[in-house]
């Protein structure tokens, strides 16, 4: 059979199509081929005007052919694939964003998939917003829709539970359940033929003789089906009865930073999240400063534990010549939480912080936040996933973060209402740095 681009060409009939490559970091490799390669063949524009098939084996122009890609990581893509892409880095969607999708397209779509009507449920802002922040903190909104689409099915199966032993009602019909209307059809099974008359005189009784009595029975009607179908209300006391325990918890681990600890900021492929440096003593004596590190540290992170403890001690000889700290003591540094894998240049600054913190005693204070890379003379170097750091750090209250100068410009670049209520400094020295976290510590 011909390629997958052939029978695309086919398909859509038109010589410029628009083609999407989906998650084309995933590719993989095995013994049937390297699908890397036949892609580069594709998507290099000095070579896609001569494609070949080689069930047609003849020559395709796909020249003309748009091909967008997507992925989560750009560093899984074969770097001779990604030369030739033009990379567009897309942010994830805050808070407020998600809101918005949830209420405007995942509620509705949730909706008319599980058969609720609107005026049957009602959730919160403060639900949805908890169902943002502990179970659903992901850039996308793909498993938000998957515990929205939850809780409309427990409220569908909660209201024909419900409905078992009351009055259904269907577009403005009082329809009976199956077991009422069975124990009708028997009765008038068992009725005598000679009751037919009075059966009828009763129904004429029956039907009101004044308009203003009927307007009265549909009144009735319509209060007795408002009590049949109550309206489920989902909020955040409830919350965990329809999606079970939160998935995350708060991020900030202390409510006082005690000596030793510095918050910083990390970015994932899940977004960003608050990073905690812990720093504290193992043991004492002349001439046994060491440093050992803990937490599923990469060797990028590793590397900056040395650079950071280097510094540290360059530091300290500075600012109180006779504190032979560094020098006789062996440190512990360890990143929560020791499951995850940690890796990056980026907690550089946050590290230095923490071991200066213990070496002078002084807490740092509790509404900080930083991040960036540091060299061996003190330089901050530029960080990625600013707008994803900013979002974790409003999302611990923090207050005032530490981004590096050339980070200047992404900052700016960020809505209004991510930026909103914070106090943002950027530096170039760690110097800077060391103002900032020390000299103000009234916060604590």
């Amino acid at each position: 059979m011909p390629g997958k681009m052939v029978q695309c060409l086919k398909n859509v009939g038109t010589a410029n199509p628009l083609v999407l490559i989906d998650e084309i970091d995933k590719l993989g490799r095995g013994h049937a081929g390297d699908p890397a390669s036949a892609l580069l063949e594709l998507l290099d524009p000095e070579q896609n005007a001569n494609f070949l098939d080689h069930y047609l084996d003849v020559p395709i122009d796909l020249s003309k052919v748009l091909f967008v890609c997507t992925a989560n990581v750009v560093d899984n893509i074969p770097n001779p694939l990604l030369d030739r892409m033009e990379v567009i880095a897309i942010a994830g969607y805050i808070a407020d964003e998600k809101m918005h999708i949830a209420r405007d397209y995942l509620e509705k779509t949730a909706q008319e998939t599980c058969g609720v009507k609107p005026e049957q449920v009602e959730v919160t802002d403060a639900a949805l917003l908890g169902l943002i922040e502990n179970y659903c903190r992901e850039a996308g909104v793909r498993n938000l829709q998957k515990h929205i689409e939850k809780i409309y099915r427990k409220i569908a199966l909660r209201l024909v539970r419900e409905g078992s032993s009351n009055e259904f009602v269907i577009s403005g019909e009082v329809v009976q359940p199956a077991e009422a209307k069975a124990e009708v059809d028997e009765t008038d099974q068992h009725a005598a033929p000679n009751e037919t008359a009075t059966e009828s005189s009763v129904q004429t009784s029956d039907q009101p003789k004044d308009p203003k009595d009927a307007t009265e029975t549909e009144k009735l009607k319509e209060t007795e089906t408002t009590k049949a179908v109550e309206k489920v209300l989902v909020d955040a006391s409830n919350l965990a009865d329809f999606v079970g325990k939160p998935v995350f918890h708060a991020e900030r681990i202390y409510d006082q930073t005690p000596v030793g600890v510095v918050m910083g900021l990390a970015w994932t492929a899940m977004g960003g999240s608050t990073l905690y440096i812990e720093t504290t003593e193992v043991e004492q004596g002349e001439g046994k400063g060491a440093l050992h590190v803990t937490g599923q540290l990469g060797d990028v992170m590793k590397e900056s534990a040395q650079i950071a403890h280097t510094l540290a001690r360059t530091i300290l000889l500075e600012k109180e010549p006779d504190n032979p700290f560094f020098a006789n003591t062996k440190l512990h540094l360890h990143v929560p939480a020791g499951a995850t894998p940690k890796d990056g240049p980026s907690a550089g600054c946050t590290m230095i912080t923490s071991m200066l913190s213990l070496a002078m005693k002084m807490p740092v204070r509790k509404d900080l936040a930083m991040t960036g890379e540091v060299t061996l003379t003190g330089k901050i170097l530029p960080i990625g996933g600013v707008k994803e750091k900013t979002i974790a750090a409003r999302r611990s209250e923090v207050k005032t973060i530490i981004f590096p100068s050339a980070n200047k410009r992404d900052y700016d670049e960020l809505a209004p209402n991510v930026r909103e209520g914070l106090d943002v400094h950027f530096v170039d020295d760690y110097s800077q740095i060391f103002n900032l976290a020390f000299d103000n510590n009234t916060g604590n």
